[in-house]
């Protein structure tokens, strides 16, 4: 299976919503001079979901050989409304996350 059907099984599975692939986009996210994320973005317009016409799309290795792809998906919802502002809101919720993680221990 190319990455782009799986992807698109993960947005029909994740959305229950019809994704079809409509560009590729590089994306670098620096934060004070550091470069934190680099990498592709994929554009997917959708049919069937209730708040969405577009969603964003990657995956990336993970430490956990349990799940080693983490696979993550933002909806086209403002103020996520271009790839670069989808990996913006990735980064904060996984902040977000990580952090509630180190609080529970």
């Amino acid at each position: 299976m190319s990455y782009i059907h799986e992807l698109r099984d993960v947005i029909h599975k994740l959305h229950r919503a019809k994704a079809h692939h409509i560009q590729s986009v590089s994306v670098t996210e620096t934060f004070q001079g550091q470069t934190v994320w680099d990498g592709v973005v994929e554009v997917f317009d959708l049919t069937g979901h209730p708040k969405a016409n577009r969603i964003y799309a990657w995956a990336h290795l993970t430490d956990d050989p349990k799940q080693p792809k983490r696979f993550v998906t933002v909806l086209h919802i403002p103020p996520v409304v271009s790839p670069q502002t989808a990996v913006r809101a990735a980064i904060v919720q996984e902040s977000r996350e990580r952090r509630g993680r180190s609080k529970e221990n």
